[in-house]
């Protein structure tokens, strides 16, 4: 067994004891809720929390164990000219901004950028793209590896449409060892029963 590999065993477990407080919002298992600025309507089938704190004012972040081991980020409504996520500062750390003319597959591309400038992630791989069906439109979805700033190994999924000229997007992201895949199929009935108001 490696030393690295007992490191990230050891930081992922320290983040287990620490997080699970984090969640500051109940979303009731089978119970239809506004998410993202009241953009789409989520009906998730076991409980979540989520956080209070959140990364834009058409973002939110719901989790099961702490934003660290398991984060299901959703956006929406996300117009033309708008950043998915809030600026910290617009002149000295500019974000990526939605366009009118972006098309579905252009998407992992600027999901990675404002990861790689907000997050200061420099390890960032979008490892698989292809069609899918998200919010009854046509969309994309993507995986992605990453290294965030703790030098913990992540993977991603997304799904992601554009509907009336307006982005939506869902994105999981979790500790490459073992919390991904023990949270995947949570995430993807949660995709699943996401719609339009």
């Amino acid at each position: 067994m490696s030393t690295k590999w007992i490191g990230t065993a050891l930081l992922a477990g320290m983040l287990l004891v620490l997080s699970p407080a984090l969640g500051h919002g109940y979303r009731e298992k089978g119970k239809p809720v506004a998410v993202a600025g009241a953009a789409m309507i989520v009906t998730p089938v076991r409980d979540w929390n989520q956080l209070s704190g959140k990364p834009g004012k058409k973002a939110e972040i719901w989790t099961l164990d702490g934003e660290q081991l398991n984060a299901v980020t959703w956006y929406g409504a996300i117009t033309p000219g708008e950043p998915l996520i809030r600026e910290a500062s617009k002149k000295r750390k500019p974000l990526p901004k939605f366009a009118l003319e972006t098309l579905l597959v252009e998407l992992p591309e600027l999901l990675e950028a404002t990861y790689r400038s907000a997050r200061d992630i420099g390890t960032f791989t979008v490892t698989s793209t292809e069609p899918d069906r998200f919010l009854g439109q046509s969309a994309v979805r993507f995986t992605y590896d990453y290294v965030d700033e703790n030098d913990l190994p992540h993977r991603g999924e997304a799904r992601a449409t554009i509907a009336k000229g307006q982005l939506y997007m869902v994105t999981f992201d979790a500790p490459r060892l073992h919390f991904f895949e023990s949270s995947l199929q949570d995430f993807r009935q949660l995709c699943d029963s996401a719609k339009l108001p």
